[in-house]
């Protein structure tokens, strides 16, 4: 945002699950997960804030590594990035847009936390592009979410066995799995998107409920 500041949407005590165990700590989380003994002189204690936050670039960090998402990459590049939650197809908006509709959310909130549909790279993703997944069934825009899901479906894919018996087959046909997977669930690929303006979905609740998102596409 400038002046080392950073809006983004986290679930608290680094709870990105909310199992309470290790398990929330499988997809990275954008908040510290515990209390601090000397809270932050700009920000305060956020260890248990959820929801659209503003933070300092330290407290965001969190002691982690600053990572550069990429907009309007390659799918040969998409595809060289193995692993979710780096890249995307889809093409950013100007910076003066994405900063109207982070400050919008962070006055207004971006709906309920889920770790598939709704969680802190959807809201980035978002912000960035303004598009919004407006089917009740899929998964929201999150890479890394989408990495778990295709992963798991090459791996218990059922074509997997008439295909090959080898286990190089084996790897081989999983590893094109995983990737036709990732393309086709990344947001700038799928269909089931609409571009929303940020006050029509804080206005019609969209985000904790696809079907009023759905109805704002028919009716436009």
């Amino acid at each position: 945002m400038g002046d080392g500041n950073v809006i983004h949407f986290t679930r608290g005590a680094g709870q990105e699950i909310g199992t309470g165990t290790v398990l929330d700590r499988f997809l990275f989380s954008s908040s510290p997960s515990n209390p601090s003994d000397s809270p932050c002189p700009r920000c305060g204690d956020q260890s248990s804030t959820d929801g659209v936050i503003s933070s300092c670039l330290e407290c965001f960090l969190s002691n982690g590594e600053l990572y550069l998402f990429e907009y309007n990459v390659s799918p040969v590049f998409f595809l060289a990035k193995a692993r979710g939650g780096t890249c995307t197809l889809a093409r950013s908006d100007p910076p003066e847009d994405v900063l109207h509709r982070a400050k919008y959310l962070l006055q207004n909130g971006f709906g309920v936390y889920h770790i598939f549909k709704n969680n802190c790279e959807d809201f980035a993703i978002y912000c960035k592009t303004g598009l919004l997944v407006f089917t009740t069934l899929s998964v929201g825009r999150s890479g890394q979410a989408a990495s778990i899901l295709a992963a798991a479906s090459a791996v218990v894919s059922s074509p997997l066995r008439f295909l090959t018996t080898g286990f190089g087959g084996l790897t081989v046909v999983g590893c094109g799995i995983y990737c036709v997977s990732r393309i086709v669930s990344d947001i700038g690929m799928r269909r089931d998107v609409i571009k929303i303006p940020v006050e029509r979905l804080v206005a019609r609740s969209g985000l904790d409920e696809p079907e009023s998102a759905e109805q704002t596409l028919k009716e436009e």
